[in-house]
Protein backbone atom coordinates (compact mmCIF):
# COMPACT_ATOMS: atom_id res chain seq x y z
CA UNK A 1 0.00 0.00 0.00
CA UNK A 2 2.69 2.73 0.70
CA UNK A 3 4.60 1.85 -2.89
CA UNK A 4 1.22 2.31 -3.95
CA UNK A 5 1.08 5.89 -2.43
CA UNK A 6 4.82 6.67 -3.06
CA UNK A 7 4.19 5.88 -6.68
CA UNK A 8 1.06 8.12 -6.76
CA UNK A 9 3.04 10.92 -5.01
CA UNK A 10 5.86 10.59 -7.53
CA UNK A 11 3.77 10.86 -10.91
CA UNK A 12 3.13 14.05 -10.48
CA UNK A 13 6.19 15.62 -9.39
CA UNK A 14 7.22 13.76 -12.80
CA UNK A 15 4.78 15.35 -14.67
CA UNK A 16 5.69 18.68 -13.01
CA UNK A 17 9.38 17.93 -14.05
CA UNK A 18 8.79 17.04 -17.41
CA UNK A 19 6.12 19.62 -18.57
CA UNK A 20 8.32 22.40 -19.47
CA UNK A 21 10.39 20.58 -21.73
CA UNK A 22 7.21 19.12 -23.37
CA UNK A 23 6.01 22.66 -23.07
CA UNK A 24 9.07 24.53 -25.06
CA UNK A 25 8.32 21.85 -28.30
CA UNK A 26 4.39 23.16 -28.11
CA UNK A 27 5.62 26.73 -27.96
CA UNK A 28 7.42 26.50 -31.88
CA UNK A 29 5.87 28.85 -33.94
CA UNK A 30 8.80 29.11 -36.44
CA UNK A 31 10.05 26.11 -38.94
CA UNK A 32 13.67 24.97 -37.82
CA UNK A 33 16.10 24.01 -40.24
CA UNK A 34 19.75 22.12 -40.71
CA UNK A 35 22.36 24.03 -42.55
CA UNK A 36 25.11 21.58 -42.60
CA UNK A 37 28.89 22.36 -45.04
CA UNK A 38 32.19 21.03 -44.83
CA UNK A 39 34.86 23.05 -45.20
CA UNK A 40 38.34 22.58 -45.52
CA UNK A 41 37.79 18.65 -44.19
CA UNK A 42 35.63 20.23 -41.11
CA UNK A 43 32.27 19.46 -40.79
CA UNK A 44 29.90 22.12 -39.33
CA UNK A 45 26.51 22.40 -38.65
CA UNK A 46 23.94 25.50 -37.43
CA UNK A 47 20.17 23.92 -36.48
CA UNK A 48 17.84 27.17 -35.74
CA UNK A 49 14.39 28.35 -35.71
CA UNK A 50 13.58 30.21 -39.08
CA UNK A 51 10.99 33.28 -38.19
CA UNK A 52 9.48 35.42 -40.54
CA UNK A 53 8.98 39.09 -40.88
CA UNK A 54 4.89 38.33 -40.77
CA UNK A 55 4.02 37.54 -37.49
CA UNK A 56 2.60 34.60 -36.88
CA UNK A 57 -0.71 35.44 -35.08
CA UNK A 58 -1.78 38.53 -36.90
CA UNK A 59 -0.04 38.35 -40.52
CA UNK A 60 1.35 41.59 -39.75
CA UNK A 61 4.66 43.00 -41.39
CA UNK A 62 7.25 43.51 -38.51
CA UNK A 63 9.64 45.74 -38.08
CA UNK A 64 13.09 43.68 -37.69
CA UNK A 65 16.25 45.56 -36.92
CA UNK A 66 15.44 48.00 -33.97
CA UNK A 67 11.83 46.16 -33.43
CA UNK A 68 11.68 42.98 -32.67
CA UNK A 69 15.68 42.34 -32.69
CA UNK A 70 16.44 45.53 -30.11
CA UNK A 71 19.54 46.59 -30.35
CA UNK A 72 21.83 46.67 -27.94
CA UNK A 73 20.29 43.79 -26.59
CA UNK A 74 21.15 39.69 -27.19
CA UNK A 75 19.02 38.11 -29.41
CA UNK A 76 18.80 34.61 -30.02
CA UNK A 77 19.87 34.44 -33.10
CA UNK A 78 16.29 32.39 -34.68
CA UNK A 79 13.04 31.61 -32.85
CA UNK A 80 12.36 29.04 -30.13
CA UNK A 81 15.34 27.14 -28.97
CA UNK A 82 18.94 28.62 -28.99
CA UNK A 83 20.49 28.48 -32.22
CA UNK A 84 23.11 25.15 -31.96
CA UNK A 85 26.37 25.63 -33.89
CA UNK A 86 28.80 22.14 -34.24
CA UNK A 87 32.26 21.84 -35.48
CA UNK A 88 34.23 18.73 -35.90
CA UNK A 89 37.42 20.70 -35.42
CA UNK A 90 38.37 23.81 -33.76
CA UNK A 91 38.18 26.61 -36.35
CA UNK A 92 39.07 30.25 -36.75
CA UNK A 93 36.30 32.77 -36.38
CA UNK A 94 37.58 36.24 -37.05
CA UNK A 95 40.75 36.16 -35.53
CA UNK A 96 39.28 33.72 -32.34
CA UNK A 97 39.97 30.34 -31.76
CA UNK A 98 36.14 28.37 -31.24
CA UNK A 99 37.72 24.26 -30.15
CA UNK A 100 35.63 21.62 -31.30
CA UNK A 101 32.52 21.15 -30.11
CA UNK A 102 28.76 22.68 -29.90
CA UNK A 103 27.77 25.88 -28.66
CA UNK A 104 24.64 28.22 -29.01
CA UNK A 105 24.86 31.42 -30.88
CA UNK A 106 23.38 34.88 -30.00
CA UNK A 107 23.73 38.32 -31.66
CA UNK A 108 24.13 41.37 -29.99
CA UNK A 109 23.65 44.10 -32.75
CA UNK A 110 23.83 47.63 -32.15
CA UNK A 111 22.13 50.85 -33.54
CA UNK A 112 25.20 52.01 -35.50
CA UNK A 113 24.93 48.96 -37.96
CA UNK A 114 28.05 46.98 -36.13
CA UNK A 115 27.07 43.71 -34.40
CA UNK A 116 28.56 40.75 -32.72
CA UNK A 117 28.01 36.91 -32.86
CA UNK A 118 28.23 35.73 -29.28
CA UNK A 119 29.24 31.96 -29.52
CA UNK A 120 28.27 30.46 -25.89
CA UNK A 121 29.26 27.58 -24.00
CA UNK A 122 25.73 26.47 -22.86
CA UNK A 123 23.65 24.57 -25.23
CA UNK A 124 20.27 23.05 -24.97
CA UNK A 125 18.18 25.70 -23.55
CA UNK A 126 15.49 27.53 -24.66
CA UNK A 127 16.65 30.82 -26.77
CA UNK A 128 16.01 33.56 -24.49
CA UNK A 129 17.86 31.75 -21.36
CA UNK A 130 21.36 33.92 -22.12
CA UNK A 131 23.76 33.23 -19.56
CA UNK A 132 26.75 35.83 -20.39
CA UNK A 133 29.05 33.83 -17.61
CA UNK A 134 29.34 31.35 -20.47
CA UNK A 135 30.62 33.07 -23.51
CA UNK A 136 32.95 31.63 -25.30
CA UNK A 137 33.65 34.57 -28.07
CA UNK A 138 32.24 37.56 -29.13
CA UNK A 139 32.99 37.87 -32.73
CA UNK A 140 32.61 41.12 -35.15
CA UNK A 141 30.49 40.75 -37.83
CA UNK A 142 30.55 42.23 -41.35
CA UNK A 143 26.79 44.01 -42.03
CA UNK A 144 25.67 44.27 -45.89
CA UNK A 145 22.67 44.47 -47.50
CA UNK A 146 21.07 41.31 -49.08
CA UNK A 147 20.33 41.11 -53.04
CA UNK A 148 16.65 41.23 -52.03
CA UNK A 149 14.88 41.28 -48.94
CA UNK A 150 14.72 38.09 -46.65
CA UNK A 151 11.26 37.67 -45.83
CA UNK A 152 12.51 34.48 -43.78
CA UNK A 153 15.41 34.37 -41.26
CA UNK A 154 17.89 32.40 -43.05
CA UNK A 155 21.39 31.42 -42.10
CA UNK A 156 23.77 29.90 -44.52
CA UNK A 157 27.75 28.19 -44.48
CA UNK A 158 29.27 29.13 -47.86
CA UNK A 159 33.01 27.84 -48.86
CA UNK A 160 35.31 30.14 -50.56
CA UNK A 161 38.23 28.48 -51.24
CA UNK A 162 39.51 26.90 -48.26
CA UNK A 163 37.84 29.08 -46.14
CA UNK A 164 33.78 29.13 -45.11
CA UNK A 165 31.52 32.18 -44.52
CA UNK A 166 29.08 32.34 -41.98
CA UNK A 167 26.10 34.42 -43.07
CA UNK A 168 22.80 35.79 -41.40
CA UNK A 169 20.11 37.49 -43.27
CA UNK A 170 16.39 38.93 -42.25
CA UNK A 171 15.03 41.44 -43.70
CA UNK A 172 17.29 44.42 -45.55
CA UNK A 173 19.99 43.26 -43.36
CA UNK A 174 22.74 40.72 -43.73
CA UNK A 175 25.84 40.11 -41.71
CA UNK A 176 28.53 37.84 -42.11
CA UNK A 177 31.88 36.53 -40.86
CA UNK A 178 34.38 33.92 -42.56
CA UNK A 179 36.37 31.48 -40.79
CA UNK A 180 39.02 28.76 -41.28
CA UNK A 181 39.69 25.21 -40.08
CA UNK A 182 42.38 25.48 -37.52
CA UNK A 183 45.85 22.76 -38.95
Amino acid sequence: MNRIKSSLLLFPALLLAVSPLLAQDRQRVSPHETVNATIGGNDISVVYGRPYTKDPKSGEMRKIWGGLVSYGKVWRMGADEATVFTTKNAIDMGGTTIPAGTYSLYLLPAADGSAKLIVNKQTGQWGTKYDEAQDLARVDLKKSKPESPVEQFTIEIEQTGAAGVLTLAWEDTQYSVAFTAKK
